[in-house]
């Protein structure tokens, strides 16, 4: 399940019991905010197409630490995404980053930095090289700190946006090197319009779901190129169904997640797709 659906961690078990193997909860940011105005949430049925621009919602980190209290089920990999909020200035981001590693690395499974969102003001920029550096080497000093009974830190993801030319790609990933980061989520909603039927194609926000999937297959095979086995890669955006799935996995991809095709093809899609016995790669 990929991050947005579950925002204040009030679903993730019932989730599991869809069969998803692994969840990403969030996006989290330090303090409740309401996120923008709506309408914010714009249904391309005819593109089979949802364009978003919920700007992090939510009830802060306080109330999801609770929510990720009490039994788990068995075997489930859980997962927090983490921003900064909406009144922080970019140029003291690191602070919300490192205040949500100190809260949830002890609690969940990895985390998932998200620089890449369209619809907080200025978040992508946070994606260059110097910016990154400036997030992720102290979010990697707090991680660190933050083992509580666990015995290796937590991993990290980083997050990008699939509208990434190739020399700022490169440099991001340089940066999540560099700063010693497990791995990458690729990627986040995008900006484009890729010849959408729908009326609504004007609105704007980030557009996920069918017409995504060229999109976010070719970004994810460019950053499992460019990484070449030394971190490993999460596949996120317009997996609509099983041959999806497996286009992914045989990109390079570690783990698949998915969240507008449940809203096309219903909660069955997660059976379908685990009934389809993919394969990964071999490496």
């Amino acid at each position: 399940m990929a991050a947005g659906y579950d925002k204040d961690g009030f679903g993730w078990r019932g989730l599991a019991c869809l069969g998803f193997g692994h969840i990403e909860l969030g996006t989290v940011t330090p303090l409740p905010q309401p996120g923008n105005p709506a309408p914010r949430v714009f249904r391309l049925v005819e593109d089979q197409a949802v364009i978003n621009r919920m700007g992090f919602p939510g009830r802060g980190a306080a109330f999801l630490a609770r929510r990720l209290r009490g039994p788990r089920p068995k075997g489930l990999v859980l997962g927090v995404n983490i921003g900064k909020n909406k009144n922080t200035p970019l140029e003291t981001a690191e602070t919300d980053y490192v205040s949500l590693v100190k809260t949830f690395a002890p609690l969940a499974d990895y985390l998932a930095v998200n620089v890449s969102s369209p619809n907080t003001p200025g978040l992508r920029e946070l994606q260059s090289r110097q910016s990154l550096t400036r997030i992720l080497k102290p979010v990697h000093e707090a991680r660190l700190l933050a083992l509580g009974k666990k015995k290796k830190p937590t991993p990290i993801f980083v997050k990008l946006a699939p509208d990434l030319d190739d020399v700022d790609l490169d440099d991001a990933l340089q940066a999540v090197l560099e700063n010693n980061m497990d791995g990458v989520i690729a990627a986040n909603t995008t900006l484009r319009r890729p010849s959408l039927a729908s009326s609504l194609a004007a609105e704007t926000g980030g557009l996920s779901g069918a017409p995504v999937g060229p999109i976010s297959q070719g970004f994810l095979e460019k950053v499992v190129r460019r990484l070449d086995g030394r971190l490993p890669v999460i596949a996120s955006g317009g997996v609509m169904n099983a041959l999806d799935a497996q286009a992914r996995l045989d990109a390079g991809a570690a783990l698949v997640q998915l969240y507008t095709g449940l809203i096309y093809s219903g909660p069955g899609l997660v059976k379908d797709i685990l009934n389809a016995g993919l394969m990964f790669k071999s490496r």
